[in-house]
């Protein structure tokens, strides 16, 4: 069998993988894009606008206050959990009996369903019944996420930090543990401190996985809505209101179809558009 037939053959594996992924991503985007140059006012009654909708939403001003907000939240929990992600994997000790016990305490976050994760800290933070407003407010210090903005930010920070952080601890001790032992024995032999050990031999070899890690969590941190929903509503006020609850305020609360798919273009949009910034950056600094 020639090499060229063996390539069409993976091909045609791969198809039905294709089809399923076109399916259920590429003809609801298309359907959305549609329905973004219309005015829908019933199932049969519709008017061609153009660019009308797109343009209101750019000019939106809470469409403006819901993006810087997302980049704050977002910019903060990468800052927050990338860094001790690593710290915690450098921890975790390799090829010893406690170490598989050790990752699935880690996992165990991540396998909580969004809304369980909102409800959990929703209770958790309360001043009357809640361990950490509890100790908080223990402490002679007055702790309220529900009316004080600060407090709400604080407390969807810690949330997200306690949900994501295990995915960061797992791929950098991933790839903490594909670093031969050789390169830890030639950098000790050379007197290297730990932190040159750590910038000289295990940054280097982390960068592939960092790069996945962080990209993951800025997509999934730009995307976020359940956790807020249930924590906050995105109050106080709009403090904690982001791009997807505003989004879904305008397509389910006041069901204008047009302008949501139109803002729903552009939000899909702007995160291609950071992620590819991003990770054209990391590529090219390396290179």
């Amino acid at each position: 069998m020639s090499p060229e037939q063996k390539n069409n053959r993976a091909w045609l594996a791969v198809l039905p993988v294709v089809l399923i992924v076109a399916f259920s991503g590429v003809v609801p985007l298309m359907t959305v894009v549609n329905y973004s140059v219309q005015d829908i006012l019933d199932v049969h009654t519709r008017f061609f606008v153009g660019f009308d909708w797109y343009r209101d939403a750019l000019r939106d001003e809470r469409l403006h206050g819901a993006f810087l907000r997302q980049l704050g939240f977002s910019a903060t929990v990468l800052l927050i959990e990338v860094p001790l992600g690593i710290l915690v994997a450098r921890c975790i000790p390799r090829d010893k009996h406690s170490t598989p016990l050790l990752l699935v305490l880690f996992a165990i976050p991540l396998l909580v369903p969004l809304n369980v994760v909102g409800t959990i800290w929703q209770i958790f933070a309360r001043g009357d019944i809640g361990l950490l407003g509890a100790a908080i407010n223990g402490l002679g210090i007055e702790f309220n996420y529900t009316q004080v903005p600060l407090h709400a930010w604080i407390t969807l920070v810690l949330m997200d930090v306690w949900h994501w952080t295990s995915l960061v601890v797992l791929l950098a001790f991933a790839g903490l543990s594909a670093i031969p032992p050789a390169y830890y024995q030639a950098a000790a032999l050379d007197g290297a401190s730990r932190w040159q050990m750590f910038r000289h031999v295990e940054l280097p070899h982390l960068r592939s996985v960092l790069l996945i890690a962080v990209l993951l969590r800025l997509m999934d941190s730009l995307m976020i809505y359940t956790e807020p929903l249930v924590l906050t509503g995105g109050g106080p006020g709009n403090t904690t209101t982001f791009l997807s609850q505003y989004l879904a305020t305008m397509a389910v609360g006041q069901f204008d179809l047009g302008p949501a798919a139109a803002f729903s273009v552009i939000y899909f949009l702007m995160i291609l558009l950071l992620c590819w910034l991003f990770h054209t950056m990391v590529v090219s600094r390396d290179q």
